[in-house]
């Protein structure tokens, strides 16, 4: 019996089967509107069909122009657009076994549209534009093109659609108080306000027939006040039940809730408690989701009763073969997704294409393609930090002689000093998957090894990748080198002890990581599911509305101050979907934090700074610099000297910000072309 068995098992649906209990989730790729990006999504979802999903579900396409995400993006409207989307499920379809489903996403109030239409006028906090309050007959004309979209999603191939109706989009503003103020038909009682729900998945059913999977996509956990309670939940459940849905997919949280739902501080499986008590009440099959990354975790969730299918966006990103590799027994080569969000939803919510951080491969298969080579090169890679272990193992999968060097004694670079940071232990699965990657694909590697120009001169090496990171950079400023001044290298790589009261220089991403490292106790809320739940106020058992409760924030274990030069709001660099989230960990825990600041001395007092024409003192027992690095780089010089071909990857090319996305990008990329 295979080690994932529940996980790998058939789903049957009655008229079709899913040939795994594995979902892909929906996520929007950038693809959709850009030219040639339906044949460059076809070819996305097809290696993930070949990977052994068992349902992919699409990204979300809007039913008309005034529920589309944004101005011109993807619709289904018409017969000219079906051709389009026939290009992906052709491509899918081409896989024995495969399904694809698409997702009809009506934005409502969240429309960064002009003509964004809601239950009523009730501006969304995140978005700019004012929704038009719906009357009778333009609700009808929503419900219809839902419709309309379904019929063209079944003509167009799919094996069925997915109705979005959570995460606060358009038909979950109608179900809640929080955004519903009608008194009409459509408003008031629950009743009335999930009759549009209802409506749009019964008269779906009818207009498509009993042979197609309609997934509803329902809002087990709001995370906003006067949203549903429970008893709800399971009402408007069993509902679409009767109204014809084929399953029922679990969503957690609307866009604008203040509660993290997918970032990597939020623990494994963090909500699969709801999706497990809803299970008891439903007879069709139902689909769990959230921060599910591991088989494992999946096949657990399974085997338990907690869930019949598994819904995994991102994991899929990172791996499109997840699936197949864990039939194989080959979990160790999954490529873990790590939730961070900096490729995928930070360049949705940017206008821009989806990718993956952990894997570039991802949305550029018809771009980025590994071809076996036709010269085999000795190479050298110096350096074992995220670009380093890209380049080597992309450059030996191709068919070259690959030499990795670091002068540590374990893998990782940069990336064993973020898995330490509270919330970012997923960090260590990257580590992990490039250890198998080393072995697998034959790369020479050589730790506690600190090689000099003339070791890589000496040995004949065609190319020499110099990986080899970045060297903190320390300001120019009295008393720098005062014994309580330490920089983020001394506090989490070297351990130097640090006292209770600190003030960090420079607010960018480090500086919010030493900031969270030292204000975490030896418990950290992304390790502690109850923990987690405590400090962000959710009530996994939805007694109140939306399933909030009151903070519980256990004292932070310093005083810590923030401190930048930049006029902007600390923290303005972080990513587009998470920097929200460490901006109020660390809020929090009472952490002060300072811009538009000169700094002007460090001496036994603690760190001077001038704030608004106004001379101050940071009393503190330790400054801890993050104030930007430098590339390291000091190969280059005499290994092109002798002639070598020399090539600058990751911090050392680039050091003004730490940027693993970047670095584990442009190492493959050159890899596959070297």
């Amino acid at each position: 019996m295979s080690l994932y068995s529940h996980l790998l098992e058939p789903l049957d649906l009655g008229f079709t089967k899913a040939r795994s209990r594995v979902l892909m989730g929906s996520m929007h790729t950038g693809l959709e509107e850009r030219k040639g990006g339906w044949e460059r999504q076809a070819e996305y979802f097809k290696q993930r069909a070949i990977g052994g999903v068992g349902i992919i579900v699409s990204g979300g396409i809007g039913p008309n122009e005034e529920g589309v995400g944004v101005q011109g993006g993807a619709i289904l409207v018409n017969d000219e657009q079906v051709a389009k989307h026939q290009i992906v499920t052709k491509a899918v379809h081409e896989v024995e076994g495969a399904l694809i489903c698409m997702q009809i996403l009506h934005t409502g109030r969240y429309a960064y549209n002009s003509k964004a239409v809601s239950a009523s006028a009730v501006k969304s906090p995140i978005h700019p534009f004012p929704p038009k309050e719906l009357d009778a007959q333009g609700i009808e004309k929503q419900i219809q093109d839902f419709v309309t979209c379904a019929l063209l999603a079944q003509k167009a191939g799919y094996d069925g659609v997915e109705i979005m109706g959570s995460e606060g989009y358009f038909i979950n503003q109608f179900i809640v108080k929080h955004t519903n103020k009608r008194t009409d038909e459509w408003g008031g009682s629950y009743e009335n306000r999930i009759r549009l729900a209802k409506e749009i998945v019964r008269r779906t059913r009818e207009a498509v027939g009993e042979k197609f999977i309609i997934i509803y996509r329902l809002s087990m956990l709001d995370l906003v006040e006067d949203g549903s309670t429970w008893d709800e939940v399971v009402y408007l459940g069993k509902e679409i039940e009767k109204c014809g849905a084929t399953m029922i997919n679990t969503g957690i949280g609307w866009h604008e809730a203040r509660v993290p739902t997918i970032a990597t501080s939020v623990p494994r499986a963090a909500f699969v408690d709801v999706t497990a008590r809803m299970k008891k009440e439903l007879s069709i099959p139902l689909i769990t989701t959230n921060r599910i990354n591991t088989p494992e975790v999946a096949n657990a969730i399974v085997a338990e009763g907690q869930a019949d299918m598994v819904s995994m966006a991102r994991p899929m990103l990172a791996d499109p073969y997840f699936v197949t590799k864990a039939a194989a027994g080959r979990g160790d080569e999954i490529n873990t997704c790590i939730g961070c969000n900096q490729a995928c939803l930070d360049h949705v919510f940017s206008g821009g294409e989806v990718s993956c951080l952990v894997n570039p491969y991802a949305c550029n298969e018809t771009i980025l393609i590994d071809q076996p080579v036709v010269l085999k090169k000795k190479i050298a890679v110096v350096g074992a930090g995220p670009a380093g272990l890209a380049a080597a193992t992309t450059a030996a999968r191709r068919g070259h002689e690959v030499t990795l060097f670091d002068a540590a004694s374990e893998i990782g670079g940069q990336f064993n000093i973020a898995k330490q940071v509270p919330g970012k232990e997923e960090f260590f699965e990257t580590i992990r998957y490039f250890g198998k990657m080393i072995s697998s694909t034959g790369v020479e590697l050589k730790l506690n090894t600190r090689v000099a120009a003339k070791d890589l001169i000496s040995a004949g090496f065609d190319e020499v990748l110099l990986a080899t990171g970045i060297i903190p950079r320390l300001p120019e400023l009295e008393g720098v080198d005062h014994p309580m001044v330490l920089n983020y290298l001394d506090v989490l790589k070297h351990k130097k002890p640090v006292g209770k009261r600190v003030a960090v220089m420079g607010a960018g991403g480090i500086g919010f990581d030493v900031a969270e490292y030292l204000v975490h106790g030896k418990t950290t809320p992304s390790i502690d599911k109850a923990q987690f739940m405590k400090e962000w106020g959710v009530d996994l058992k939805v007694a109140g509305a939306g399933g909030l409760i009151q903070p519980e924030v256990e004292p932070a274990a310093r005083e810590v101050t923030l401190v930048q030069r930049k006029k902007t709001k600390v923290g303005a660099g972080l990513g587009k979907t998470t920097g929200w989230i460490h901006r109020t960990t660390l809020k929090h825990k009472n952490v002060q934090m300072i811009n538009k600041a000169q700094y002007l001395k460090i001496d036994d007092a603690g760190l001077h700074i001038e704030l608004d024409g106004e001379v101050k003192v940071l009393e503190v027992d330790n400054v801890i610099v993050c104030a930007g690095q430098d590339p390291q780089r000091e190969l280059q010089a005499a290994l092109v000297e002798a002639g070598l071909s020399v090539h600058l990857i990751g911090g050392a090319d680039k050091a003004a910000e730490l940027d693993a996305k970047r670095a584990i990008k442009q190492a493959t990329e050159l890899a596959a072309a070297i």
